[in-house]
Parts: structure tokens; sequence; C-alpha cells
């Protein structure tokens, strides 16, 4: 079964099923359908050995996006994009949103805070991460991860 075949009419795959497209809603359901959005697109891959860091760092990237990105996230008139971009050694996870403001990645002293740790755990996860402006207005927030499994000793 080929890639494009997986992916629902409101998602698009692209470059020979190296690279998948999601548009974002501003809710829970769309933290959902990106997890699930994640989870097709890694099968399809065969990455399933990703999948789990893959997910985390998908959904902290979103509900960065739409918490701290989105004017309203209420309505569907701004773009969130997830992009997945399977290359050489790594997978590229990046969400677009329509806010110039950089990310930022609060130090605090209390390890209880409930919110707050979304882009350390990105950092945990991935070899890289950052992000780059848009033009005319945007960011997009982005992290590689290894795809190769790391040999047992």
């Amino acid at each position: 079964m080929s890639a494009p075949a997986q992916f629902r009419s409101h998602e698009s795959v692209r470059d020979s099923s190296r690279t998948a497209i999601l548009h974002l809603k501003g809710s829970r359901e769309g933290f959902a359908e990106a997890r699930d959005f994640t989870h097709r697109a890694l099968d399809a891959w065969s990455l399933e050995h990703c999948v789990d860091d893959a997910v985390t760092v998908v959904t902290e990237l979103a509900a960065n996006a739409v918490l701290h990105g989105l004017p309203d996230p209420s309505t569907d008139q701004f773009d969130v994009r997830l992009r997945l971009t399977l290359r050489r050694a790594h997978l590229m996870c990046a969400v677009t949103d329509p806010s110039d403001s950089p990310p930022l990645c609060p130090h605090s002293g209390d390890d209880l805070l409930e919110h707050g740790r979304g882009l350390h755990i990105v950092d945990a996860l991935s070899e890289h991460w950052g992000w780059t402006r848009r033009s005319p207005v945007g960011k997009t927030v982005w992290a590689m991860l290894p795809t190769r499994t790391a040999p047992l000793t």
C-alpha cells in the first residue's frame, strides 16, 4: 500500500511520500488528529521505532503554536501547519504558525510546574531544534529526530 492512500483528503503528501502536511485545528481534536497523523506517517515510512518521540515532539510543537501563535484559536481563519519530512537519517517535525514572536524556553526553578516545559521536552528528545521566521509573517518551529536505531552495546 502506498503512503499517499493512507492520508485523508485535507492532508497532503508530497515528494515521493517523504513529506506529509496537516493543517491543524486549534482544539483538543486538532492535537489528537496531529498525533494520529504522525502515527500514520511514521507507519507508512517504516519508522515505528520513532513514533513515541515524534508524537511527543509534534504534540508539544502544536500546542505551543495554538496556545501562543494564534491570536484567536477558536477561529479557523489562521493557518497552523504540521509538516513531517523524512530525510536520510532524520525526521523533521515542523509546525508553522502566524505569530512573529520567537518561541520561549522559560527558565524556572520549579520542576513541578504543569506548563512551560514543552520546548525543554523537545530539546531533550531531538538532536537539534530551532525556529525560522516566515515571510511576510509567522514562524516555523522545527525539531530533527534521529531515525536510525542506536546500536546495542
